[in-house]
């Protein structure tokens, strides 16, 4: 199945600030690749720690929401900077071609790499004819 049928972004940037309350949010660049068994998706978060992010699947939907915690040293005043410090929400629709019990996530060096295994009717077969 391609790529284009599965992982499709959410064209939504708002988010929740937890209570269900409407907020403003951004969308993370992210990269997917595809494999035959799986899908490999990169979502560039710098600054965000483990404990400031949420991954959900449900519904044929993958959420990734969470927020970043920047650290100063202390005595030092940013003068400028261009990232924020909004939340961010990225929301992928995959069909449920996605086999959510087998999907494995790792952060480092703020890039967040998912590992997302198709589910079996999404993976191609092959037919023998009699």
């Amino acid at each position: 199945m391609s790529l284009l049928n599965t992982l499709i972004p959410s064209l939504s940037r708002a988010g929740t600030n937890g209570d269900g309350v409407a907020c403003a949010s951004r969308r993370p660049h992210f990269e997917v690749e595809e494999t035959e068994g799986a899908y490999g998706l990169t979502v560039f978060l710098p600054g965000v720690p483990k404990d400031g992010l949420e991954i959900t699947d449900e519904g044929g939907e993958l959420r990734i929401t969470g927020k970043r915690a920047p650290k100063l040293p202390e005595g030092v005043t940013a003068l400028h900077r261009e990232s924020s410090d909004a939340a961010f929400e990225l929301v992928l629709t995959h069909d449920n071609t996605v086999d959510a019990g087998k999907i494995g996530a790792e952060l480092k060096d703020g890039i967040l790499h998912l590992s997302l295994a198709k589910a079996e009717s999404a993976k191609p077969r092959k037919i023998s004819v009699n």
